[in-house]
């Protein structure tokens, strides 16, 4: 096997009228520090077997401020070696005191995993440290709770497993010094704001069994850490963002598919794109990643590039595979050991590699289509180079307003912080179950009550007033007979079973919010490079029943939806224009899919689905405009205007929110009953919002900024996908108008406030 020194050779291989930017990201020397005292000469000893002679700066930094007591967030780059700032804290205190412990949360088993390997191979007496997660087996948890010093778990399992069953573990609690929370940026939204509650769940505890830990938490690269370290636990944290580490060099090239030839032409897809680009890179001995943003896409990219190997060398599609979440836990290690030892030379994974886990030796990502945040972006692309060679990027633009305006306005991605992460532990949907989890561990008492906010208080008495809690002059008391039902990541409740009619075999789970479009009757679903066609689904019993099919096309559902508006929580009142920001109610319904063939995305039908409404109580940001201000501006097609405007401020609510497409929502018409005018709305896809439509609020003027030059400046004459399309309309795109688009947006930025 080759590599390739040089990003050069497989740069060459873009066409040159794709390359839209090519940024060099220059090699940084490294600035060591000595130890800090309190490191015992053991541990020293250990890093310095592992290569290890001196700390960074920033390494030092972060672990001087969690020996000392202080709370503390260090956010610098991928492979930079945040491990260390908790490892040497940690550790000293198991050197210092036997019975010491640590508990160290991870978002992802693989990043656990490959944190246990780490802390393993210092080979520190005494720590037994141990991955604690649904993958144990039953046999070996007691023997974790009661000899492992050092607890490597996640967020889920300390929810599920270890908070409900405290008292089983207060002899580890009593004597909790550390809690390490990794890759703390991937807190965001809903699946974040439990999070947060998790956490001061974990600290109060601690505090029953009379521990009062230190944090470390550990980010990628990201804006304001320490406010979003305070928001995620609850506590005043320190942050140390100077990187002192060494990198080596990066070329970053922004990439957008040519359209192709014909009467319509069509821009070629980001996917077929990727999938180009990891069979070249294979071919030439680049061991190489790419990321997709969906399982469905992760899929298509790994089957075409191993079709167009095999093709060139025959069995050497082999040495590519699909990586992403739904797979069983015996495919996930596969794949991973597949890659460490070089067996692979390619893959295509959702962002479940994004995340720290060690993937020594890559040369080059390729990143298809923007990953939502600058954050994502950058992890993502640390992902190569991280033995200090040379390393490519590649960022290939999807059709899409925010892929399109960011391939096109580099200085939105090079040399700008990275955003700062969303999420409100004060959504009282997130916050209702979280104080039965509570309740249900330790009857909660009004000392408790500051540890979860503001808005504790009244969302308890709405628990008692329902019947959920118990009001008693001790506190309030569950009253259920088992523990409260919480879904941490705001899925929707238990994960969809897809499973193949014929044999059994389960092939993979789809979370229930998806499930509607992914896995309904009728529709192709990919696993491992195979494609299975759903038969049923039953809702009830969480399973889908598939055969096995190779059709000639692509199933793509589309939903219907109504919105109401509740309440007003703010308002801007800006002449013509009027800018909100409040509660509403969204009810939708997938009610038919089409089928597009592969390759040319020619829609060969569309097909009714009886699937069940789906109800939800979310914030929103809307503006309204008066009649006469749109006639003033000429604005011809009002309906056409507001769709498309409603589209582009969508796709580009990611640039300025830590938030995916995906999950938020929009709705536009002439004449909404609620507001007597035209309106657009944007809301969060979660129960009680996300924080996405409040940050869209506060900084509305910048955002539909953004979103009027994407549509202005994008070359089409009439508008597509790179612009006010929208790959998720339910009304397939119809009605749109581009010009009528940005004389809508003009009307709201002469009016709204800078």
């Amino acid at each position: 096997m080759t590599t390739v020194a040089e990003p050069a050779a497989l740069l060459r291989r873009l066409r040159p009228d794709s390359v839209t930017h090519i940024e060099r990201v220059p090699t940084r020397t490294g600035e060591t520090v000595p130890w800090p005292g309190w490191v015992p000469e053991r541990l020293r000893e250990a890093f310095a077997a592992r290569g290890v002679t001196l700390p960074w700066r920033h390494q030092a930094e972060a672990a001087e401020h969690a020996h000392a007591g202080r709370h503390v967030v260090v956010a610098t780059g991928t492979a930079s070696g945040k491990s260390m700032a908790y490892q040497l804290p940690a550790l000293a205190a198991m050197l210092e005191d036997p019975r010491a412990t640590a508990i160290y949360l991870a978002p992802t088993k693989a990043l656990a995993a490959d944190q246990l390997r780490a802390v393993a191979a210092l080979d520190i007496e005494g720590v037994r440290p141990a991955c604690y997660d649904g993958d144990t087996p039953r046999e070996e948890r007691e023997w974790i709770r009661q000899h492992s010093r050092f607890v490597l778990t996640n967020p889920d399992m300390l929810h599920h497993g270890i908070l409900p069953g405290h008292a089983a573990w207060q002899t580890f609690l009593r004597r909790l010094r550390y809690v390490v929370v990794d890759e703390c940026h991937t807190y965001r939204g809903v699946f974040g704001s439990h999070v947060a509650h998790v956490l001061r769940r974990l600290r109060r505890a601690a505090a029953r069994y009379g521990r009062t830990p230190v944090f470390v938490l550990a980010s990628a690269t990201a804006g304001d850490p320490a406010t979003s370290a305070k928001r995620l636990t609850g506590l005043v944290t320190e942050a140390v963002t100077e990187d002192a580490s060494p990198r080596g060099g990066v070329t970053f090239a922004l990439c957008e598919p040519p359209f192709g030839e014909g009467p319509t032409p069509v821009r070629r897809s980001a996917l077929g794109e990727t999938a180009d680009l990891l069979a070249d890179a294979v071919i030439d001995g680049v061991r190489t990643l790419a990321f997709i943003r969906s399982r469905r896409g992760a899929e298509a990219v790994a089957t075409m590039a191993r079709r167009s190997l095999d093709e060139a060398v025959p069995g050497l599609g082999a040495r590519v595979a699909a990586y992403r979440g739904g797979y069983l836990r015996e495919e996930r290690r596969e794949l991973e050991a597949a890659l460490h030892s070089g067996e692979l030379l390619g893959l295509a994974s959702t962002n479940a590699l994004e995340l720290g886990v060690d993937l020594v030796g890559l040369d080059a990502v390729v990143i298809c289509g923007w990953p939502g945040t600058r954050a994502s972006m950058w992890q993502q692309a640390g992902r190569a180079g991280r033995n200090g060679h040379e390393a490519l990027a590649v960022l290939v633009a999807r059709d899409d307003p925010l892929d399109t305006y960011l391939v096109h306005h580099p200085e939105a991605l090079f040399g700008r912080p990275v955003e700062a992460t969303v999420l409100d532990p004060s959504n009282p949907y997130v916050l209702a179950p979280q104080l039965c989890s509570a309740a249900y561990e330790a009857p909660l008492t009004r000392a408790d009550l500051p540890l979860f906010g503001p808005g504790a208080a009244a969302v308890l008495d709405e628990l008692v007033a329902e019947g959920i809690l118990r009001r008693r002059p001790s506190g309030w008391y569950w009253t259920g007979e088992g523990r409260p039902e919480v879904d941490l990541r705001g899925t929707g409740g238990l994960p969809i079973c897809v499973v193949e009619a014929a044999t059994g075999r389960l092939l993979g789970t789809v979370d229930p919010g998806s499930s509607h479009f992914m896995v309904h009757p009728g529709a192709v679903y990919l696993h491992q490079g195979e494609s299975y066609v759903v038969d049923t689904l039953d809702l009830a019993d969480a399973v889908a029943l598939v055969h096995r099919e190779e059709p000639e096309w692509s199933t793509h559902a589309r939903d219907v939806t109504s919105l109401s508006v509740v309440s007003v929580r703010s308002r801007v009142d800006a002449g013509p224009v009027g800018l909100f920001f409040g509660d509403v109610d969204v009810t939708s319904q997938v009610v038919s899919y089409q089928r597009r063939r592969i390759g040319s995305g020619e829609v060969l039908g569309t097909w009714p689905l009886d699937l069940p409404t789906r109800e939800l109580r979310t914030t929103a940001v809307w503006f309204t405009l008066s009649q006469q201000s749109l006639e003033a501006a000429g604005v011809e097609d009002v309906p056409g205007g507001l769709h498309a405007a409603e589209h582009a401020a969508i796709g580009l609510l990611p640039l300025v929110a830590t938030c995916d497409r995906w999950d938020i929502g929009g709705l536009s018409t002439a004449a909404h009953p609620d507001t007597g005018t035209p309106t657009v709305f944007v809301y969060d896809g979660h129960p009680g919002g996300a924080g996405f439509a409040e940050r869209a609020y506060k900084i509305a003027a910048s955002w539909l900024q953004a979103t009027r030059d994407a549509i202005d400046g994008c070359s089409c004459e009439t508008g597509c996908p790179s612009c006010v399309q929208s790959p998720k309309c339910g009304n397939g795109n119809n009605p749109l108008s581009k010009a009528d688009a940005v004389r809508v947006l003009d009307v709201v930025l002469a009016s709204l406030p800078r």
